[in-house]
């Protein structure tokens, strides 16, 4: 039984630092692309950044690229996104992902488990 759990969110200051973990077990880490989606309130669920299986590819979407970096270790089944110079914007409920395959496939929606979701929130 596939079992994804999301940790370290928290409140953090505009411009600040936070590190979310996914602690991934049932599967076969290593042969899964993995990822993270976010969710604000009121707003459509979006996708934030995909790493394959290998942890050697990664994509990110546009509104996060350069600020965020997504990693995962396959020795410990951990799936990590160290997000810096947080915006207010970036506040929201961040879901780990599993995808189906170890590639990162076009559609970033195509997932087939989600964690229960960490609360970020941005603001002084």
């Amino acid at each position: 039984q596939v079992q994804l759990v999301e940790s370290g969110g928290g409140l953090v200051q505009p411009g600040g630092s936070l590190t979310l973990s996914c602690a991934a077990s049932g599967f076969t880490f290593s042969t899964a692309a993995m990822g993270w989606v976010r969710q604000a309130p009121e707003k459509e669920l979006e996708w934030v950044s995909t790493i394959n299986g290998l942890g050697d590819s990664t994509s990110y979407s546009d509104s996060v690229k350069g600020r965020f970096t997504i990693s995962k270790d396959n020795a410990e089944n951990t799936l990590t996104l160290q997000m810096n110079s947080l915006k207010p914007e970036d506040s929201a409920v961040y879901f780990c992902v599993k995808y189906p395959v170890s590639v990162i496939l076009q559609d970033r929606f195509a997932y087939d488990s989600r964690g229960q979701g960490t609360q970020v929130t941005v603001s002084s």
